[in-house]
């Protein structure tokens, strides 16, 4: 009997694809959820009318605990090298992805988790979300993105706080200190897939232009980074779907984005 995948993915609605973890029982990342990953980005890649990939759980409790620790007790040097080359792969792949991603947290996101989630374009947090970088602990740093991703969503200080002191926070303030980018009372994957259908009725070339520049804003001078950004509106003008918008806008109907 074949194993049973602990990633799948489904087309939800035209250009979103909904990606699902579960691997039990708190959807460590070893390599089977890490390969998965891959699978399930090179399948959008191939499919080539991803607009949102949507990543969720499963798992009551868990949007992923974090790296696979029984896995790292077992291996030495060289496989442990190997094995967060194949972490900060998935997470470089996820960030790079030409569509939106979402993570919809509902749980447990440390570690790892957080990192994976945090290489998504945007994170939606339900109730009991718990977010957290504790591999101090473990005499280790987050490396799979975590001293990167972190503190350009939250601040030097406040990522050195949750990093230092391996502190978890909940859903409010991971929301307050923008770790999160929406909350629901409710159901995590249909505000999730909801953020998506809407993400879906604009430009995915003019959004990616958006994600971009906004990135340069954190690693360009002020005098570059203005220049990217014009860059960038020429370039939509010229080769992306402006043409389109602009003559939907004028004609009074809803732009036929590809």
């Amino acid at each position: 009997m074949p194993d049973t995948p602990v990633v799948t993915w489904t087309t939800h609605a035209p250009g979103i694809t909904l990606v699902t973890l579960e691997r039990p029982p708190a959807n460590a990342l070893g390599i089977p959820l890490l390969q998965g990953m891959h699978d399930a980005i090179g399948a959008a890649e191939d499919a080539g009318d991803v607009k949102v990939m949507v990543v969720r759980s499963l798992l009551d409790g868990f949007f992923a605990a974090g790296a696979d620790i029984k896995h790292m007790s077992t291996i030495d040097a060289e496989s442990f090298l190997a094995y967060g080359t194949q972490m900060r792969a998935v997470n470089d792949r996820l960030a790079a992805a030409p569509w939106i991603s979402v993570a919809a947290i509902d749980g447990l996101a440390l570690g790892g988790g957080l990192e994976l989630a945090m290489a998504c374009t945007l994170r939606v947090a339900g109730p009991r979300a718990q977010l957290g970088l504790p591999e101090v602990r473990l005499g280790l740093i987050p490396g799979a993105g975590g001293t990167q991703r972190l503190p350009r969503l939250v601040g030097r200080g406040r990522a050195l706080d949750m990093m230092l002191t391996a502190r978890q926070v909940g859903t409010a303030e991971a929301l307050e200190i923008g770790l999160v980018d929406r909350v629901t009372d409710g159901d995590v994957v249909e505000a999730a897939l909801e953020l998506a259908i809407g993400l879906t009725r604009s430009s995915l070339p003019a959004q990616l232009a958006v994600v971009r520049s906004v990135d340069a804003a954190f690693e360009l001078p002020m005098e570059q980074g203005l220049a990217f950004e014009a860059q960038q509106e020429q370039r939509l003008f010229e080769h992306g779907e402006a043409a389109e918008g602009i003559a939907a806008f004028v004609a009074k109907r809803a732009p036929r984005f590809a």
